[in-house]
């Protein structure tokens, strides 16, 4: 009976998983119906609009024309009514010269005929009609001015919409994961529209979303995503940088966008990104410990303004009147809080397997600190990183002088480097290395090499001044140097 109830149990499981995908694809159809009306909507907006703007560049271009061809007229018709002035004013003196000489002809005195002869002659010479040309300064024809739009005409009636971007497709084999960045290739669509000129639709740019998901069902993340965004993108490949690893997967997605509309996205894939990732376990962290998210500050009890304090001291030449960390009260309260001279916070993720790599950073006015990891269960509420078989722990301070230090076993080996500022925390459990590394310089400031037989967490003390640790951080490059070089110097080991 049991064995059939639980039966039943997974199909109505089954079931309603099955419920839950219709619902989830119904909303998804309506929504899609929604957008598909706002979209062709907008769509038939931006066309009137284009053919407005192309009616009103006809209409601008017209008005050209008609300008040019009323400017040429006006031209032609002053210089003929130029000459119609000029050759009537010919005319009339011609007719008066003609009249005057037709009465010369009726003269008798042959001295007087002679005088208004030679006048005739003279003034014949002089005459306006011999002076004229007897041809129109223009012609009639403004042939030159005609237009054929025959070109553009085909142009327009072979006007299409540009075409949508297909969807690119994702080169999931040329992706790549590397130092907590994920490089993406893809290839470029086709398009079956062209021009006249045979070339494919042009695309101005690429967009390529992505998000960070837990869940292995990929309908499921990409519904319930909320997309980060990169634009302006001009090439078929891009890296996503700067990235935490603080899930199991980064779903991505691109599409391709020409002047006008974008396309659909790529089918997304699913690039695997895991990573070391933990906090500060705040229940640990000894009474005089502040946690503030990746941060950890020391706040000593009843003292305020300590960091002040201790400036003007060291300013002054004299020794600090802060006590020394072995002098410090304890306040004992909370169980699983370390307390007394442990100024010491653990983090909240164990180790029992694979390599793990973080980072940690001291902050402004620190004075010591130590940063390493320990076996949870053999580490006390009293007990110091390093001062015990179950810890291994860098040590560093400024207070007083500078020192460096690994510390492991309540054994301490002095460190002839410089104080980093950012240090790299590498564990490979299996194979028994912790390696700390001053990250800015590339610099191996020591190897522990044993075998680990409990599970591990991180570990930190911090003495004046903060502490900020970076998680989520795959195993670098880098350390591929590191390692080898650890592996063929056995005297980094202690």
């Amino acid at each position: 009976m049991e064995v059939q109830k639980e039966a039943l149990r997974r199909i109505i499981s089954t079931l309603a998983n099955k419920n839950d995908e219709l619902q989830n694809f119904l909303e998804t159809v309506n929504n899609t119906m929604i957008g598909l009306q706002e979209e062709s909507q907008k769509m038939m907006s931006e066309l009137q609009l284009e053919l407005q703007q192309l009616t009103s560049t006809l209409e601008d271009r017209g008005a050209e024309l008609h300008d040019a061809i009323k400017e040429e007229k006006q031209r032609k018709e002053m210089e003929l009514q130029k000459q119609l002035s000029d050759g009537q004013l010919a005319l009339l003196s011609s007719e008066e010269l003609l009249e005057f000489a037709t009465q010369t002809l009726m003269i008798t005195n042959e001295e007087e005929f002679l005088m208004a002869a030679k006048e005739i002659k003279e003034r014949v010479t002089m005459a306006p009609a011999f002076r004229l040309t007897m041809r129109p300064a223009v012609t009639e024809s403004m042939s030159h001015f005609t237009v054929n739009f025959d070109m553009e005409k085909a142009w327009l009636r072979q006007l299409h919409f540009l075409p949508v971007p297909k969807a690119p497709e994702i080169d999931a084999s040329s992706c790549t994961v590397r130092d907590n960045t994920i490089t993406v290739a893809w290839r470029s669509p086709s398009n079956s529209v062209a021009d006249d000129d045979g070339r494919a639709a042009g695309i101005e740019h690429y967009e390529l979303e992505f998000h960070k998901t837990n869940c292995d069902r990929m309908l499921q993340a990409v519904r319930e995503a909320c997309w980060e965004k990169i634009e302006d993108i001009h090439t078929t490949e891009f890296t996503i940088k700067g990235l935490k690893f603080n899930s199991c997967f980064v779903v991505i997605r691109v599409r391709a966008r020409n002047k006008a509309a974008a396309g659909e996205f790529s089918e997304p894939i699913a690039v695997e990104t895991r990573a070391f990732n933990f906090g500060f376990d705040a229940m640990t962290a000894h009474p005089e410990l502040k946690v503030h998210g990746d941060t950890v500050t020391w706040e000593p009890q009843g003292v305020k303004g300590h960091d002040a304090r201790l400036k003007n001291k060291e300013n002054k030449g004299s020794r600090s009147a802060t006590p020394s960390p072995n002098k410090m009260a304890t306040n004992r309260q909370g169980r699983d809080r370390f307390a007394g001279d442990s100024y010491t916070v653990l983090g909240d993720q164990e180790m029992s397997a694979g390599c793990h790599y973080w980072e940690m950073c001291p902050m402004a006015d620190w004075k010591s600190f130590s940063v390493g990891v320990a076996y949870r269960a053999s580490l006390g509420r009293f007990d110091q990183l390093g001062k015990h078989a179950g810890s291994w722990c860098l040590y560093a301070s400024q207070w007083l002088q500078s020192s460096l230090a690994a510390k492991h076993n309540n054994r301490a080996k002095a460190l002839d480097l410089p104080l980093p500022q950012r240090i790299g925390i590498y564990c490979d459990y299996d194979n028994g290395d912790l390696l700390f590394i001053d990250v800015d310089h590339l610099r191996l400031l020591h190897c522990f090499k044993t075998k680990f037989s409990q599970p591990l967490i991180p570990a930190f003390t911090v003495w004046c001044g903060s502490i900020c640790i970076s998680t989520g951080l795959q195993v670098p490059s880098f350390m591929g140097t590191f390692l080898s070089t650890n592996r063929s110097i056995s005297n980094l080991s202690q």
